[in-house]
C-alpha cells in the first residue's frame, strides 16, 4: 500500500512537473510576442511584410489594403467582408497583442471577437512564423498616416499584457 502511495505521489509530481515546465514555454512564447510594438520604421521587416501580405493577405484585403467592397454590410451569409487594413478602416483601432492573436488564431468569438461571431478570417499560426505576422503588420501599419500610427502606438503601450 505504502509503495502504491509513494508511485502515485512521483508520478502526480512528475505530471505536475512537466505540466508547469510546459505551461511556462508557452506563456513566454505568448508574451513575448504579444508585447511586442510591432515598429513599422524597420524597412527590412516592412519589406519581408510586404511579399508576405501578397501572398496570404491580398486576396481578401485587397493588394492596395483597401478591404472588400462593402466591408461594413453583412453578406448573404450573415458574415462581414473583409476590412481594410488601411487608414480608412479600424484595424489602427487596436493593439498590435490583438492584431497578432487575431491573425493567428482568426477571429475567435468571445476572445478576439463578440460571442457568437462568425468570420471568414483563417488562423494563420500554423502557415505562417511568428516574425513573418510580424511582418505583416509592420507592413500594413508602414501605410498609416503618422496621426493613425501614434494612435495605435498609444492603445497599444496602454493595453495590459
Amino acid at each position: 500500500m505504502v509503495t502504491v502511495v509513494k508511485t502515485t505521489v512521483v508520478v502526480a509530481g512528475v505530471v505536475g512537473l512537466l505540466a508547469l515546465g510546459v505551461g511556462t514555454a508557452l506563456y513566454g512564447m505568448f508574451t513575448d510576442l504579444a508585447s511586442a510594438y510591432v515598429d513599422p520604421s524597420d524597412q527590412t521587416l516592412v519589406a519581408l511584410g510586404k511579399k508576405v501580405y501578397a501572398n496570404n493577405c491580398a486576396a481578401c484585403h485587397g493588394a492596395q489594403l483597401e478591404g472588400q467592397p462593402d466591408w461594413r454590410t453583412r453578406q448573404a451569409n450573415g458574415r462581414l467582408p473583409a476590412p481594410p487594413h488601411d487608414e480608412t478602416g479600424h484595424t489602427w483601432h487596436h493593439p498590435d497583442a490583438v492584431l497578432i492573436a487575431i491573425t493567428k488564431n482568426g477571429l475567435v468569438p468571445g476572445v478576439t471577437a463578440p460571442p457568437g461571431y462568425v468570420s471568414d478570417m483563417p488562423a494563420y499560426g500554423k502557415l505562417l512564423s511568428d516574425h513573418d505576422i510580424l511582418a505583416v503588420l509592420a507592413y500594413i501599419k508602414s501605410s498609416w498616416p503618422s496621426k493613425a500610427l501614434a494612435a495605435q502606438k498609444e492603445i497599444t503601450q496602454q493595453t495590459p499584457q
